[in-house]
């Protein structure tokens, strides 16, 4: 590959950052306007959770169906329409008169959220150079971690010093610019062959991929038992305020973004024994997670781990999919991203239960690690059964991603 299509790669993936960016924005920084929306459309906190556990779900459902119904549509009209929902869907929000149209553009929004990434993922991956395919894959996802790093504090530090729907008109500003940057620099990329969506939806049949999945639904999804009440958590056993929680969620942040860049460098044939390694310093991590939270400086060092283990087990984990489904082309990307939500709801909708049950913090870390235990038992497994030529033939060029 040339210099100046090399360039050319970095600036669609930059494009392509800046719209994960903001559609990561979007579903986070909700957490921080909890307050205000209960305040100003008249309902209960309880009740404005909703806009988070609605979403992920939506997502998780409404995004491959979305993938499914567009599969014949070439990418970069496809991609354009969905930033263009992703627009429309955050004008609704800024002018919601009442709690249930936010929600109602919730909904619209997550629907373009899986397939959006898997897009990015799947293109970034066809104009990389074999040696930089998984970096590929974690720069679209690194949009998401910058997001949860540094957009969701100023969302929410904006939201509090003027008005919650100057944070979505601030959403609107940067889906306007993805979607002008998507036209220019998007390349026309053709199918090889015409969708057979028969051959798509075989990719769950592939042990591969099969394997993945169920680490991500029964193994991962601990990661977000935990992360849901991270903020209390610290809260109560460091006894920080304002200040030292801001901190501590900036110090999360900044080890997601480490951890997902780290992991853009990991060989495909490797993928598997890192993910195991991610896994173990995770499950280590929740562990000792509300022990460490008590001694004041150990508060940033484990909050930081939390981040670089979440956001660096996610890259290995996307790419695993990716790759693995060579029958899937289209649909793989959208799952991926699809799984990860519901994922989230499993996990957070747990932790819920659990701690409505009475569990204590420390209690529901231990059942989060012992979650992403059973995830490493079956990245284990994993190790043993997968077709491994696969990965190599792809980390040598030989196998493509097509769109």
């Amino acid at each position: 590959m040339s210099k100046t299509q090399n360039v050319s790669t970095r600036v669609v993936l930059l494009v392509f950052m800046l719209g994960t960016f903001s559609v990561g924005m979007t579903e986070y920084v909700v957490t921080g306007l909890l307050t205000q929306f209960a305040s100003d459309l008249h309902v209960e906190v309880s009740t404005t959770g909703l806009l988070l556990s609605a979403y992920a779900i939506s997502v998780a459902v409404f995004g491959p169906i979305l993938r499914i119904v567009t599969l014949k549509y070439s990418a970069k009209p496809l991609l354009v329409g969905l930033m263009a929902i992703f627009v429309i869907s955050n004008i609704i929000a800024a002018t919601a008169p009442t709690f249930e149209v936010l929600l109602l553009s919730r909904l619209f929004s997550a629907s373009m959220h899986a397939p959006f990434f898997g897009l990015c993922m799947t293109i970034g991956v066809n104009i990389s150079p074999p040696h930089r395919r998984t970096a590929a894959i974690a720069a679209v996802q690194g949009g998401l971690t910058i997001a949860v790093m540094l957009g969701v504090p100023f969302g929410s530090l904006l939201g509090g010093m003027l008005d919650w729907r100057f944070v979505f008109w601030l959403m609107v500003v940067l889906g306007a610019l993805t979607l002008i940057g998507l036209i220019f620099v998007t390349p026309n990329m053709k199918a090889m062959e015409a969708p057979q969506l028969k051959k798509e939806l075989s990719m769950f049949k592939n042990k591969n991929v099969f394997m993945v999945l169920a680490i991500i639904v029964f193994g991962f999804s601990g990661v977000f038992t935990a992360y849901t009440f991270m903020e209390p958590m610290i809260r109560e056993f460091a006894g920080f305020e304002v200040i030292g929680i801001t901190v501590a969620l900036l110090c999360f942040g900044t080890g997601a973004v480490m951890g997902n860049f780290v992991s853009g460098g990991i060989r495909e044939d490797r993928l598997t024994e890192s993910l195991m390694i991610s896994l173990g310093i995770l499950a280590a991590v929740l562990l000792l997670f509300t022990f460490s939270l008590q001694y004041a400086p150990l508060v940033f060092v484990v909050t930081f781990l939390f981040g670089a283990g979440t956001f660096g087990t996610t890259p290995i984990l996307n790419s695993k999919i990716i790759i693995a489904a060579t029958e899937a082309p289209l649909l793989a990307g959208t799952v991926a991203a699809s799984v990860f939500n519901l994922a989230n709801f499993i996990g957070a909708t747990l932790g819920t239960l659990l701690l409505d049950g009475g569990l204590t913090y420390t209690a529901i870390t231990m059942i989060a690690a012992g979650m992403i235990v059973f995830g490493l038992i079956l990245a284990y497994v994993t190790h043993l059964v997968e077709d491994k030529s696969v990965f190599q033939r792809f980390g040598e060029g030989e196998t493509e991603v097509h769109e």
